[in-house]
């Protein structure tokens, strides 16, 4: 891992430690705001996103973009001719965007939530994304951080005030999960079919409807499905791009898997604004081989 990705790592798992303190209160109450997506705020949301916001403000990068902002934060170059560390420029290309909390909805019947992050290069692209993280806050505290072509795993030991490692996670050519988003009334027929066909080969059903908690067991597990699609209520899908596409597209790769929108592989997917979503299904070899199939008819 080079010296700029590390930095960013390393302010980011503080970060992620007090936001694990944060949930040990059970803060359900919504605010009067909403996200950019239209989504309502937890009070707990605007917490943790001015948290990681304020952590990244002090590194000596290009900008981040947060999921529950509007536009993206670019940072002013001269904030930065102090630093005189040799890898300055490289951290002065790099973008972070990133989900302060995932899932937050989950919070009130205590069920695992997390924090995503993507660090692309000079722009906002899947092409620039270099490498990818997320938090689990559950049972654990644990992270998983992607970059050349490694997916590890990490849990954090609160009697060291220490990140230990697990495991690299690696997927098996298929798996046996089948987690699938989405409101059922709303999939398209071939979606459906595509689905049932899983179930019919004896798939287990594995969704919390917490993306973080969902596509983990999938890669802790060795393998299976997870599948967000285009539905009649929402035709570009509903998980965006940059916040949480693209990262977990990049750590299933890594991982030996595929992710896909169905006919094109989502990390090639032109981003036009940082908002932008697209229908996903990430998963083991023969389950995005499966999709594909569905999807080409």
């Amino acid at each position: 891992m080079s010296n700029a990705i590390e930095k960013i790592v390393k302010v980011l798992q503080g970060g992620a430690v007090q936001v694990a303190h944060l949930l040990q209160k059970r803060d359900v109450k919504y605010s009067n705001q909403a996200n950019a997506s239209g989504d309502n705020q937890l009070q707990v949301d605007i917490l943790a996103d001015r948290l990681f916001a304020d952590i990244l403000s002090e590194l000596p990068i290009k900008g981040f973009a947060s999921e529950e902002q509007t536009e993206a934060i670019m940072l002013k170059p001269n904030h930065y001719i102090q630093d005189n560390e040799a890898d300055s420029i490289n951290l002065q290309s790099l973008l972070v965007a990133y989900d302060p909390l995932d899932g937050s909805s989950l919070m009130d019947s205590n069920l695992t939530i997390g924090s995503i992050f993507g660090i692309y290069a000079h722009e906002f692209q899947g092409t620039k994304l270099i490498a990818s993280l997320y938090f689990l806050y559950g049972p654990r505290l644990e992270m998983v951080v992607t970059k050349d072509s490694k997916s590890m795993h990490y849990l954090y030991d609160y009697t060291k005030h220490a990140w230990e490692f697990i495991q690299i996670l690696q997927l098996q050519d298929k798996g046996k999960l089948n987690a699938p988003g989405g409101t059922q009334k709303h999939w398209h027929s071939k979606h459906k079919q595509l689905i049932e066909s899983f179930f019919a080969q004896g798939y287990r059903l594995r969704y919390s409807g917490g993306m973080v908690a969902d596509l983990h067991q999938i890669l802790c597990k060795g393998g299976g499905i997870f599948s967000y699609p285009a539905t009649t209520d929402s035709k570009k899908g509903k998980l965006r791009n940059l916040f949480e596409v693209f990262p977990f597209a990049y750590i299933f790769e890594c991982a030996g898997g595929m992710a896909t929108n169905g006919t094109k592989r989502l990390l090639d997917i032109h981003t036009e604004s940082i908002h932008a979503s697209t229908p996903c299904f990430f998963g083991s070899q023969y389950e995005m081989k499966c999709v594909q199939q569905a999807y080409n008819i």
